[in-house]
């Protein structure tokens, strides 16, 4: 697949009316003729991420788990980067990926650098994601290293529109409600 969207970001566009994705930052993990998966990058969820898993303390730090998306959301996912690329299931975007869930937790964490624990993926069947690509409910950009593990995940969103510059910054200042301006 020429035209595949593994490790872009998709930005979802205003017009987007699924509320799993209202103003949320995707990165495409896999995407190939049968479909894609990715990982919502700015939904942090109540609970700790060392609650979860408490053996990957040492990795997720304070962070929240965060909600990776509708698809199988008893399932944890961690996206990582890797010192040791040949641990991960996947790699995805330059050193980072998704590790694998048969990797010996103690043995993982001499080979990443950092990782987030996310609750569930984004799933497309296949020409599902295209189709919405169609709508224009998606925008594409591709990450800056420190936008995969963002500081501040819940201005995410806007972030990375005012990067992408044009009309897409004057989208990234939108009220949630545009009623409301």
């Amino acid at each position: 697949m020429d035209d595949s969207l593994r490790g872009k970001l998709l930005i979802a566009s205003p017009t987007l009316a699924d509320p799993n994705f209202a103003r949320t930052v995707v990165l495409i993990t896999e995407h190939n003729e049968d479909g894609a998966m990715g990982i919502v990058l700015n939904r942090p969820s109540d609970m700790q991420a060392s609650e979860v898993v408490p053996a990957l303390a040492e990795l997720t730090g304070d962070d929240p788990l965060f909600v990776g998306g509708p698809v199988q959301p008893e399932a944890i996912v961690l996206l990582a980067e890797f010192s040791d690329p040949s641990a991960a299931a996947w790699i995805v975007v330059a050193d980072v990926g998704l590790a694998s869930a048969e990797t010996d937790l103690d043995e993982l964490l001499g080979k990443v650098r950092r990782g987030r624990l996310y609750a569930g993926y984004s799933g497309w069947a296949a020409g599902q994601l295209e189709a919405e690509m169609e709508l224009e409910s998606w925008i594409v950009e591709p990450p800056l290293p420190t936008e995969l593990f963002p500081d501040d995940p819940e201005s995410l969103w806007s972030d990375v529109l005012e990067r992408k510059g044009g009309s897409y910054a004057l989208v990234a200042r939108m009220p949630e409600d545009p009623s409301l301006n």
